[in-house]
C-alpha cells in the first residue's frame, strides 16, 4: 500500500488499485530460484515443458503477425484522426492540435480500445470515436508535460515540442482545445452503441484521466520529483504510474470493453490487463531512458537522471527492472486466459512488444 503522508495532497488510492500487483518485495522473492533442490529438470518437467512449447508453436498467438496488424490499425487511426480535427480557422490553434496529434506515435491507447472492443465481440468501428478521443487527450497530456513548468522538455517524437514551435500560450490552448474535442467526438460520433454505454465511457474517461488518476499522479510525480524535493521509493513510483501511463492505457481497455458489449467479468480483467500493461511500459520507458540515445528514442533521453529524478533503473538497477517488466508481462497475459485466443492474439502480443520495444 501506498504511503499517502508524502504527497501533498491525501489522494485517495484507486479502487483495488493494487491487489493484481504483487508488493515489490514479493514480486523480488519470485526472480531468485530457491537454493535447495536439484539443479536439473526431471524428464517429466522436459516432456511438460515441451508439450507447451508445441502448443504455443500450434496457436493463434504463433502466427499472429503483430508487426502487420499495428501498421493496419495506426493506418486507420491516423485517418480518422486526420479526419476529426481538420484544419479549419482559427488557423493556429488548429496547426497547433494536428502538430502533437498527427506526429509520429506508437498508438498503443487507441489499439488497445480497439483490440479490447473485438476482444467481447464488439465491432471495431464502435470503439473507433473513442479511441481517436484517447489519442487526442494522450497528445494533450505530452505537450502541458513538456511545458516548462512542467518537465521543460523540447524534444517529442523527434521533433521541437509544440510549445517550442507554436508558444507556450497556444500549446496549453491547443491542449484544452483537443480536450475538449475528444469528449464531443465520443459523443456525436459513436455508433451503434447504446447511450447508456457511451454515458459510461465519457464518465470513465473522465475519472481516469481526472484527480482520481493521470492528474492524481502527474501532482505526486511534481512534488516527488528531483532538485531536492521529497525521496521516494518503488511503491510511491507505482503509485504516479498506476496514475498516469497505467491510467491511460486503463481508459482504453475499459472503454472498449463497455462499447464492445463485455460482460463485468471481462471489463474487470481487461482493466487488470491494462494496468500491468500500462506500468510495464513505464518501467521500459524508464530503462530506455538511460540505454539508448537521444537520436533513437526521439526525445530527450537521460535528463531524469539528470534532474535527480526517481526511475525503476535508479530504484532497482536495469537489469531487476527488466526482470520486473517481464513479471508485469506475466500478469497481463494471465488476464487474457479463457478468452477466444485469436481475438486476444493483439493484446498477447501488444504486452510481448512491450517489453521488448527498443524506443
Amino acid at each position: 500500500m501506498i504511503p499517502t503522508t508524502n504527497f501533498m495532497y491525501k489522494i485517495k488510492p484507486r479502487t483495488n488499485a493494487s491487489t493484481f500487483l504483487h508488493h515489490f518485495n514479493q514480486t523480488l522473492n519470485l526472480f531468485f530460484l530457491p537454493s535447495s533442490g536439484s539443479r536439473f529438470l526431471s524428464h517429466q518437467t522436459v516432456d511438460n515443458c515441451r508439450r507447451q512449447e508445441i502448443r504455443e508453436e500450434e496457436s493463434p498467438v504463433s502466427k499472429f503477425d503483430f508487426k502487420a496488424y499495428m501498421l493496419e490499425k495506426i493506418g486507420v487511426v491516423n485517418q480518422a484522426l486526420d479526419a476529426a480535427v481538420p484544419l479549419r480557422d482559427p488557423v493556429k490553434l488548429h496547426e497547433a492540435m494536428r502538430y502533437s496529434l498527427l506526429s509520429q506515435g506508437k498508438r498503443i491507447c487507441p489499439i488497445v480500445c480497439l483490440a479490447s472492443c473485438r476482444l467481447v465481440g464488439g465491432d471495431e468501428s464502435m470503439a473507433l470515436p473513442s479511441a481517436c478521443a484517447l489519442e487526442m487527450i494522450h497528445a494533450m497530456s505530452l505537450m502541458h508535460d513538456d511545458l516548462p513548468c512542467m518537465d521543460n522538455d523540447d524534444l517529442r517524437r523527434g521533433r521541437p515540442s509544440n510549445h517550442v514551435v507554436f508558444g507556450e500560450h497556444v500549446s496549453v490552448i491547443a491542449g484544452y482545445a483537443l480536450l475538449a474535442r475528444a469528449f464531443e467526438h465520443i459523443a456525436t460520433d459513436t455508433k451503434g452503441v447504446a447511450p447508456g454505454k457511451i454515458v459510461r465511457v465519457v464518465s470513465e474517461l473522465a475519472r481516469l484521466i481526472g484527480p482520481e488518476g493521470v492528474v492524481a499522479g502527474q501532482v505526486a510525480d511534481l512534488k516527488c520529483g528531483g532538485n531536492g524535493q521529497l525521496d521516494m521509493g518503488v511503491e510511491q513510483l507505482e503509485y504516479i504510474h498506476l496514475h498516469k501511463t497505467a491510467a491511460s492505457v486503463e481508459a482504453s481497455a475499459v472503454a472498449g470493453a463497455v462499447l464492445g458489449g463485455g460482460r463485468e467479468e471481462e471489463i474487470d480483467r481487461l482493466r487488470r490487463y491494462s494496468r500491468c500493461a500500462g506500468l510495464m511500459f513505464q518501467v521500459v520507458d524508464d530503462v530506455l531512458d538511460v540505454t539508448k540515445s537521444c537520436a533513437e528514442l526521439g526525445k530527450t533521453c537521460g535528463k531524469d537522471l539528470v534532474a535527480g529524478k526517481a526511475t525503476y533503473p535508479k530504484l532497482m538497477g536495469v537489469e531487476k527492472s527488466m526482470e520486473y517488466a517481464e513479471k508485469l508481462k506475466e500478469e497481463a497475459q494471465e488476464q487474457l486466459v479463457g478468452f477466444d485466443q485469436e481475438k486476444a492474439a493483439p493484446l498477447i502480443a501488444l504486452a510481448n512488444y512491450i517489453v521488448q520495444r527498443q524506443k
